[in-house]
């Protein structure tokens, strides 16, 4: 997928862009107006990869017609080319989730470093979180392998197996992309935290690094329950088709070593760790519905909402009897 369409109300702008860049090897399309652009990402949408699309421009501007076609395929790169830079339509563009800004006129090689550029962080992006990016951009920040404080978060399938065996592998995987990874992920980067991996059905999110704050654990906790009613809200849709997807989460705290860690081959940013470990436990021993929290969490949220003590329990791994705790509610804000 290297489609790369041109969007510009003057051809000598559509066929200086399309001349400067079909050197780095993109299938150029060319539009002259924002409909026509639009038309051809509805006829190509798994072959556009990115679209370059002037501001200023007769009927749909340039920041609708990339709105559009980020509803159609949010995956395509959008860029916004200008030569009416103001800091109205840059913020208008950010807002709308927009990847790039340009400004004309450019330099041949600064335009086409700038649309690598934007492309490698739309991509990157789907790889990492926001905070990693953000200080793998960052040269005052390291990121080798440091002690940190943290809360992890599990959320995990219930039923996995049961619920494979009910529908076809590619509306399985469609379902779980579109109702469990999409809304629990959005929800975890709300919240401040970094979406560490999926593993099979489960999501791993870590709050307190690469940032952290004073209420990571509160963060964790607030991010579990409104992925909790998240689910709760998708199911009452799917029971209609005879299916949901139940889930159980399990949070712990403690320290951490948090970095990037890996091989000359593949490497990436994630936390390892014995409170990583009881997380996965506590996550495992979760009943459909219930979130659980360890003793240690629980300390950091004690008075922002309500729990149940459950026995303690032997984690396999541990020698001691671990307190653990069931999140049943947020309590109400005190008025000030």
């Amino acid at each position: 997928m290297n489609g790369l369409i041109i969007v510009d109300d003057e051809e000598g702008v559509r066929r200086s862009l399309k001349k400067v860049l079909e050197r780095d090897g993109y299938s150029i399309f060319l539009a002259d107006n924002g409909e026509e652009a639009v038309g051809i990402v509805r006829r190509n949408r798994n072959g556009i990869d990115t679209v370059i699309s002037d501001y200023k421009m007769p009927g749909m501007d340039g920041l609708e017609t990339l709105t559009e076609i980020g509803k159609i395929n949010p995956e395509i790169t959008r860029i916004m080319l200008t030569g009416y830079a103001t800091m109205e339509s840059a913020i208008d563009a950010v807002n709308e989730g927009i990847d790039g800004f340009l400004t004309k006129p450019f330099e041949n090689k600064e335009l086409r470093a700038k649309i690598k550029e934007y492309i490698l962080r739309k991509r990157l992006k789907q790889f990492v979180s926001e905070q990693v990016f953000d200080l793998l951009q960052d040269t005052d920040h390291s990121m080798i392998p440091q002690r940190r404080k943290v809360s992890i978060v599990f959320i995990d399938v219930r039923g996995f197996t049961s619920l494979s065996e009910k529908i076809d592998p590619g509306e399985l995987s469609d379902l779980l992309n579109s109702s469990f990874f999409t809304p629990l992920d959005d929800i975890i980067f709300r919240y401040n935290g970094t979406l560490d991996k999926h593993i099979g059905d489960s999501i791993m999110g870590v709050f307190g690094a690469p940032l952290s704050y004073e209420d990571d654990s509160l963060r964790a906790v607030r991010s579990a329950l409104e992925m909790k009613e998240k689910m709760e809200e998708v199911n009452r849709v799917l029971v209609s088709q005879g299916i949901s997807i139940p889930v159980g989460i399990g949070i712990s705290t403690g320290e951490a070593m948090a970095g990037i860690f890996g091989s000359t081959r593949k490497k990436e940013y994630t936390v390892y760790g014995a409170v990583v470990n009881l997380a996965a436990r506590l996550e495992n021993l979760a009943g459909e519905g219930q979130i659980l929290i360890c003793e240690e969490t629980y300390r950091g949220v004690s008075d922002f909402v309500s729990v149940e003590e459950v026995t303690p329990a032997s984690i396999r791994g541990m020698e001691r009897k671990v307190g653990v705790f069931r999140v049943i509610s947020a309590l109400p804000v005190p008025e000030r």
